[in-house]
């Protein structure tokens, strides 16, 4: 165990450096830089020449890149080229309005999805057992932005049950009105919970009627034990990399939903960032998210070989 954490540990980190170069290529290829971006339509041509020479934007990307790798590895983010303020201090005013829609998302999925996915295929094929499927596969089909722009015209404008927007609020805003989490927390968490309730079912019917389950009920042993010694532990270990991919998805969808509801959060921030071709902030962006998936996928690897070592689990 100790070696395939290091080795995951090894690839983790190599993962980060190619998202970073992939991203930082893909950011120089962009039309225009920050400076087109400051000086607009009308900046003239000199004018635009001396920002991007004052911004460092000159130099060649390879030294821009190297330039900024060296300054992280020392702990300095370098400061945004638009505003000038510290990128680590932009993030921190951001990164409690994405936790905030993002901790209760998961929350409810790591609670919710077990449950419904458990009962689901320990009753397969009864009637709630196709509701659920049926509710699964309906909340699946439709895309976030669509489900959130849905929820907005019935709850908020027609019903007037819940705010429709967070614009203008920061963290502290939004923790004294918690109501105005319900809907876009509602958003993030639907499409993955379906995801992973249905995986589980999946495998919890599975399990229930392989051999090795028939096998223990041959040799006496009660079928609440079969359920909590072999089904559940054999159907949730691929369902703790389904997690992951969960959390991947979450991140993905925050920037649909920060749109949507108008959070000032991470999501948005990195919008913000690729449309003012502000490098050194959406690489820093870049390898918030790249870290975090990483890492979550590396923690579910670890719990999935856990609950049944038998798995072959990929690096």
């Amino acid at each position: 165990m100790r070696g395939y954490v290091l080795r995951r540990t090894l690839l983790a980190v190599l993962q980060c450096l190619v998202v970073l170069v992939a991203v930082f290529a893909v950011g120089s290829l962009l039309p225009g830089d920050t400076a087109d971006v400051l000086r607009g339509e009308l900046g003239t041509p000199e004018q635009v020449t001396a920002l991007r020479t004052q911004l460092g934007l000159d130099e060649p990307a390879w030294a821009r890149f190297g330039h900024w790798l060296g300054n992280l590895l020392t702990g300095d983010l370098g400061n945004s080229l638009t505003t000038g303020v510290p990128v680590g201090d932009d993030i921190g005013r951001r990164i409690g309005v994405t936790l905030l829609l993002g901790v209760p998302a998961l929350v409810l999925v790591m609670v919710a999805a077990p449950l419904l996915g458990t009962v689901s295929g320990l009753r397969e094929g009864s009637r709630l057992d196709r509701t659920l499927n049926t509710a699964a596969v309906v909340l699946h089909a439709v895309p976030e932005f669509v489900l959130g722009l849905l929820l907005v015209a019935s709850v908020s404008l027609a019903a007037g049950l819940l705010p429709a927007t967070a614009v203008g609020m920061d963290t502290a805003a939004l923790l004294a009105q918690p109501a105005v989490l319900v809907l876009p927390v509602t958003v993030l968490t639907a499409r993955h919970l379906c995801d992973l309730a249905r995986q589980i079912r999946a495998g919890v019917a599975a399990e229930r009627h392989g051999p090795v389950a028939e096998h223990l009920r041959l040799l006496g042993m009660r079928e609440r034990t079969v359920v909590l010694r072999h089904v559940l532990p054999g159907a949730l270990g691929p369902a703790a990399q389904q997690f992951a991919r969960c959390v991947e998805g979450l991140l993905g969808g925050a920037v649909l939903v920060e749109a949507v509801f108008g959070f000032r959060g991470l999501g948005s921030g990195f919008v913000e960032a690729v449309q003012n071709r502000d490098m050194p902030q959406v690489q820093t962006y870049a390898l918030l998210f790249a870290g975090t998936a990483i890492v979550v996928n590396l923690a579910a690897d670890l719990v999935a070989h856990r609950l049944a070592p038998r798995l072959e689990v990929t690096a």
